[in-house]
């Protein structure tokens, strides 16, 4: 019998083979589109991609609420009584999900929680760090494998760069006159999460292909990072060449393994499609 079940939500993206391999339970975020909730990964990504095109509008996106927190705790505590769930969540300070599951658990003292801080790919890569954890230390305590598991949420560095402004200005995360300006000069802002909030903080110009490049040299030059495995994210409809230049990079860099995420439609609503990203551990 396992002794730890991890939990999380659809937001973190984590690669579906990964997920059965590890066991980790997933809850599903909401898609609103056209009044009807969707869960995430219920329905394709182009699905959402379709909803703009025809509406010029993204869809509403919604945390999973305490009552499915509950019932997911409850169901998992009575089916494995003797275990320990570690809930990793999606970043507190870009959603409410960590704080459902907070007041989900109330009086439950089996489950135990992890602010990830962050988003998509860098939410993966510590769930997936917290996976391989529990299988190396099988006897250590629920608290202390928090703790191991915090210390890489300090460790993350995470960033990516939106596919398409359109959807950004579609969000109200971008003024038409910032959007123009920025579709004349072809520039893609990039997104780094600090202090598990998105924040931008440069402006990369001209094509992604172009783009990729420099902002994959300039984050491994930037951070120190543990070589033993990188994770790229992506949207639907980056060009396949964009990803094989980004592993010929990585793997010129030294990197041992590559983990490749694809945003679900939460993440997708929001970058559109053709994003890119990377999430590593400094050392």
């Amino acid at each position: 019998m396992k002794k730890f079940i991890i939990l999380t939500e659809s937001g973190a993206d984590v690669p579906l083979d990964l997920v059965n391999l590890h066991q980790i339970c997933v809850l599903p975020m909401h898609v609103i589109m056209d009044d009807i909730d969707y869960l995430d990964g219920s329905i394709p990504v182009t699905k959402v991609y379709d909803y703009y095109k025809r509406t010029k509008k993204i869809p509403t996106t919604s945390a999973i609420n305490p009552n499915e927190y509950q019932h997911m705790f409850e169901k998992l505590t009575e089916e494995n009584p003797e275990c320990s769930i570690i809930h990793i969540s999606y970043s507190s300070k870009a959603s409410c999900t960590y704080q459902n599951a907070l007041i989900a658990s109330d009086g439950m003292t089996n489950v135990y929680h992890v602010d990830s801080l962050s988003v998509s790919g860098g939410e993966a890569a510590i769930i997936l760090k917290a996976a391989e954890l529990a299988q190396k230390y099988p006897e250590i305590s629920p608290e202390d494998l928090v703790k191991k598991i915090e210390s890489f949420v300090d460790r993350a560095r995470v960033s990516f760069i939106p596919g398409n402004l359109e959807y950004l200005k579609a969000g109200g995360r971008l003024s038409n006159a910032a959007y123009l300006g920025a579709s004349i000069l072809q520039l893609k802002p990039l997104i780094e999460i600090v202090d598990g909030k998105l924040v931008a903080t440069k402006k990369y110009r001209g094509i992604m292909s172009r783009v990729a490049q420099k902002y994959l040299n300039e984050c491994f030059d930037r951070y120190n990072f543990d070589k033993e495995q990188i994770c790229f994210l992506y949207s639907l409809g980056l060009e396949e060449h964009i990803k094989h230049n980004m592993e010929q990079i990585a793997k010129e860099r030294g990197f041992k393994k590559i983990i490749w995420t694809q945003t679900g439609c939460v993440i997708s609503t929001h970058s559109g499609p053709g994003a890119i990203g990377i999430a590593g551990f400094e050392v």
